[in-house]
């Protein structure tokens, strides 16, 4: 290739992600603008490669090409900065005083349902052992070949579906009630759980797994999914966690306006963006799978989990009332 179509190429592409990026700042619900939200983090890696290609190649636009990369990556990094390690953390991790309160472990997974590994599942979650499990994607095969694991839980709900938004729930914590809200789209439930401590106080749980931007498909519900979740909790108690694969990245409009309508506080803001998808490429993967807790709940340790036969990793959790808070 010669110089010159290799610098029309590079011009033409600067120009295509700098109008993407600046069009994805509009409050647009159109999938396609939707979608750059999902994929600033590889974005960014592309246009910073496509940056250092451009200082090299001499052509009378080298500059205008030059600028409106530097403009993706200067965008991009400006929308995800919470979730950069040197940011300010939403929450502060490890607790000294955790061994005094009343703690808990949690897992969430998306077991993609046309996955057939159901044994690397199981074996996951008999390794981290949680006291509480949300699985998503479950149909009524997985929950017959996870119900081993399942039924060494005290109380969970099986809510199985043919397609992919089947759920399953488990728990060693006392649940006084729970319950499937379809809040937006039928066949895109929602759970909700009243869980009781220790001590007798009670938390409230949600697990979350909304439809994603799909072509043809704008976001209109699955934010309103999203946003009504954390916002109109059965109980309304103080204290309450949500985990699930949102289906959307920390950073976007719509999971910004959960977290800040909700006084959500999420533990990745400040330690970095965490991906979980897809799970054999997480170095230009999107944290689509999320923990966020609030009033006297506390994160003491987060960790996203090794592979376990699903495009997603598993996120787990170590959490600890705090009703003093």
């Amino acid at each position: 290739m010669n110089v010159k179509v290799l610098s029309q190429a590079l011009s033409t592409v600067a120009v295509i992600l700098f109008l993407a990026v600046t069009v994805s700042l509009l409050p647009s619900d159109k999938w396609f603008i939707r979608t750059v939200d999902l994929v600033r983090e590889p974005l960014t890696y592309f246009a910073g490669l496509l940056l250092i290609a451009a200082l090299f190649v001499k052509s009378s636009a080298r500059w205008w090409t030059v600028a409106a990369l530097i403009g993706v990556t200067v965008i991009n990094l400006w929308r995800m900065w919470p979730y950069h390690p040197v940011a300010q953390a939403n929450l502060a991790l490890n607790n000294e005083s955790a061994a005094a309160q009343h703690c808990f472990t949690a897992l969430s997974a998306n077991v993609k349902v046309e996955n057939k590994g159901y044994g690397r599942m199981v074996e996951q979650i008999r390794r981290y052992d949680p006291d509480l499990l949300f699985l998503m994607e479950t149909d009524q095969h997985w929950i017959n070949e996870l119900e081993p694991v399942l039924a060494e839980y005290p109380q969970g709900y099986r809510h199985p579906q043919p397609e992919a938004f089947g759920l399953a729930f488990a728990s060693r914590l006392e649940v006084v009630k729970s319950t499937i809200v379809e809040n937006t789209h039928r066949d895109t439930p929602t759970l909700y759980a009243t869980l009781s401590m220790e001590d007798g106080s009670t938390i409230e749980f949600i697990g979350l797994h909304p439809k994603p931007p799909l072509p043809g498909w704008n976001t209109e519900l699955r934010d309103e999914n999203i946003v009504n979740a954390g916002i109109q909790t059965p109980d309304r108690l103080p204290d309450a966690f949500v985990m699930g694969d949102f289906n959307d990245v920390p950073w976007s409009r719509t999971t910004t306006k959960f977290r800040q309508q909700g006084g959500w506080r999420d533990p990745r803001i400040g330690r970095g963006a965490f991906p979980t998808f897809p799970s054999d490429w997480l170095f230009v993967g999107w944290p689509l799978d999320h923990i966020m807790v609030k009033g006297g709940l506390e994160v003491v340790s987060f960790e996203i989990l090794p592979e376990n036969g699903s495009d997603h990793r598993a996120v787990w959790a170590k959490l600890c009332a705090n009703p003093g808070r």
